[in-house]
């Protein structure tokens, strides 16, 4: 797993991957990042270059969160041989992008996925074009999300809204309201990833 850097630390933007660009979903958990990238599959603005990338978890998948899964030890066998384009840690959980995803960026397109906050500048520093989506969402709301799985215990809930990401909301690009009906925050999600299909790869 690498280790991040400040973005100041990128390598020239010809020495990474691009032309296309990799969306990262963020935002702290319960927020309906998963929910929002189910919804805008079905969207009738889904952006035909968008490619939904497939996330790993070293945990069972589950109804509110739909992902591959393998264990720890695979994950790590796997990392160390370069399969993955990303991978990071959290919530005592290993999190993993697979390096597949390359061959869309090259081709121009637009890769989306439910990232960690920490990932960022990971992914700053393999990617030319990196956007950020905040997905921000009050506690109490997030709180009742969570519940409502009933995937997590009393305790892992509430571990869950104090976890604390060093991550200054400027960074972000855009920031997407889902603190109320799913189809207002999909809609606005949509709108965001029209936004960066439009803009020039050399912005």
């Amino acid at each position: 797993m690498a280790a991040d850097a400040s973005s100041d630390q990128l390598a020239p933007k010809a020495e990474r991957i691009g032309p296309g660009f990799v969306v990262l979903i963020v935002g702290p958990s319960g927020a309906g990042k998963d929910a929002l990238l189910q919804g805008l599959r079905q969207h009738p603005d889904c952006n035909p270059r968008l490619h939904f990338a497939e996330r790993i978890v070293s945990r069972e998948s589950h109804i509110a969160e739909v992902h591959a899964t393998d264990n720890e030890q695979a994950m790590a066998a796997a990392a160390a041989r370069g399969d993955y384009a990303l991978s990071w840690r959290a919530h005592g959980l290993t999190y993993a992008i697979p390096a597949a995803i390359d061959r869309h960026v090259l081709a121009g397109g637009l890769v989306v996925f439910n990232a960690s906050r920490t990932v960022v500048d990971q992914t700053r520093r393999r990617y030319a074009n990196t956007r950020v989506v905040l997905i921000d969402v009050p506690k109490a709301v997030r709180a009742a999300r969570i519940r409502a799985r009933g995937r997590e215990t009393a305790d892992e809930l509430e571990t869950r809204l104090a976890r604390s990401v060093d991550f200054d909301p400027s960074c972000a690009d855009v920031i997407v309201d889902n603190s109320g009906e799913l189809a207002s925050g999909v809609a606005a999600l949509a709108a965001a990833l029209q936004s960066f299909a439009g803009q020039s790869i050399a912005d």
